[in-house]
């Protein structure tokens, strides 16, 4: 059984219809009369991070990933809340002072409070992170319309490089070509000046966490829709694509892996002009994908106009 079948199979029914609950299939709860929204997550050395070995950049990766939850939303992070289990090794002085400076450089740049959380021993280096913004409103999944576009902000693919450099299933000579695509990984570009303007124009968005096409499926859901997407428009770096040229691999299998924690949205079409205008006035990168339909029976993947025989619509996926 995976994560959403056990959520839904066994969990759902204890929000007794909580409305603020969302169904427990979104990232965030809502409670809509107080204004309040809040993400929890949790982070398992081993599985979200290969170790831990780089306490100040796991940390980083960590924050940034759990407040992407708010920021898709259209809601910015005000507070979080860490809890922590590790042993000596890993909470040791050294890398307390790294973990204390990687906290302190977050929350002066996303503006956030670190305002409590617990601590516990483990052998294993786990952390749990909860994020509480507040909005009268939110962008919430399973709003997608008929004919929707889909958009994603900024480039996918180089945090999934970046993390096969580390698990040296590849290998690049130039040292400034690593250090690049290994910062993406850690320290994940978030879209937040868009964020607060989502309300406007997108029906419907979720952070690009587990896949591009695995988020975007988990974004339609209960819509009855289906979506086409063109490959050749997927956004990603110069860097990347030149890393592509060179070993001929495949962009599909890039840009489908996730870590990348850019914001996926849908809207319709009459919004085109004021996406464009809006984002070119915030220098933000934003591209149309593809689009939603219900005229089709299943997803649809194109590349050079060709329909691209796949595997890559599941995302990643925790399973019992």
């Amino acid at each position: 059984m995976n994560e959403f079948a056990l959520i839904q199979k066994y969990f759902k029914k204890l929000t007794y219809d909580n409305p603020s609950a969302l169904n427990l299939n979104d990232d965030v709860f809502f409670d809509k009369r107080n204004n309040v929204v809040v993400s929890s997550d949790t982070y398992v050395e081993g599985v979200h991070f290969l170790n831990f070995r780089k306490p100040d950049l796991v940390i980083k990766k960590i924050v940034r990933s759990s407040i992407s939850d708010l920021y898709c939303k259209g809601v910015k992070p005000k507070f979080i809340f860490i809890g922590a289990s590790g042993n000596n090794i890993s909470f040791s002085k050294k890398n307390l002072d790294l973990i204390y400076e990687s906290l302190k450089q977050e929350q002066k740049k996303y503006k956030f409070k670190l305002s409590g959380g617990d601590t516990t021993k483990s052998n294993k280096t786990i952390f749990t992170i909860t994020s509480l913004g507040y909005s009268k409103k939110i962008v919430q999944r399973n709003k997608c319309k008929n004919n929707d576009d889909i958009y994603v902000t900024g480039n996918l693919g180089d945090s999934y490089l970046g993390l096969l450099l580390l698990r040296k299933k590849l290998f690049l000579k130039s040292n400034k070509q690593r250090k690049y695509f290994i910062g993406k990984y850690y320290m994940p570009d978030l879209p937040i000046k868009i964020s607060s303007k989502l309300i406007k124009f997108a029906n419907s968005s979720i952070d690009i966490s587990d896949g591009l096409f695995g988020d975007l499926s988990k974004l339609i859901n209960t819509s009855k829709l289906y979506f086409r997407l063109d490959i050749e428009k997927i956004p990603i770096s110069s860097k990347l694509k030149t890393f592509l040229i060179k070993t001929n691999e495949k962009k599909i299998n890039f840009i489908s892996k996730g870590d990348d924690y850019q914001i996926l949205f849908t809207s319709s079409k009459s919004s085109r002009r004021y996406i464009k205008s809006l984002f070119k006035r915030m220098n933000q990168k934003v591209t149309l994908i593809g689009n939603l339909t219900n005229e089709i029976k299943s997803n649809q993947i194109f590349c050079n106009k060709n329909l691209v025989k796949h595997r890559y619509n599941e995302g990643y996926s925790h399973n019992f």
